[in-house]
């Protein structure tokens, strides 16, 4: 009966201190599906990243994530790594050459 009780407290204690998701939205310069599959990719692909949804009407992304994993610089430099703005944060100029044409700027 002990052994009952206490593995309750743990598995309770376990879901009631644990740190909420938190939720990010970040502006981005892509322009099409290809962009919102690389971008998505990327990002769902990072330690803590719940889940990560680009809106390419608005170009921004919406990202969820666990605070104690990431955090936001992190998401930030995931896109500037792969060739696309985050922010006030200028894409890796390398990575930008790098995507297809139509995923460059202006190539729309």
């Amino acid at each position: 009966m002990k052994n009952i009780i206490c593995f309750l407290f743990l598995a309770l204690s376990t879901t009631l201190f644990a740190q909420k998701p938190a939720v990010v939205s970040i502006q981005t310069n892509a322009q099409c599906g290809d962009c919102k599959e690389r971008i998505e990719t990327a990002l769902n692909q990072i330690k803590g990243v719940v889940y990560a949804e680009l809106n390419l009407e608005t170009k921004i992304v919406e990202i969820k994530y666990k605070p104690t994993k990431t955090d936001v610089a992190t998401l930030q430099n995931a896109l500037t790594a792969i060739g696309y703005d985050a922010d006030d944060q200028k894409a890796d100029a390398t990575a930008q050459k790098a995507l297809p044409l139509c995923c460059q700027p202006g190539g729309h």
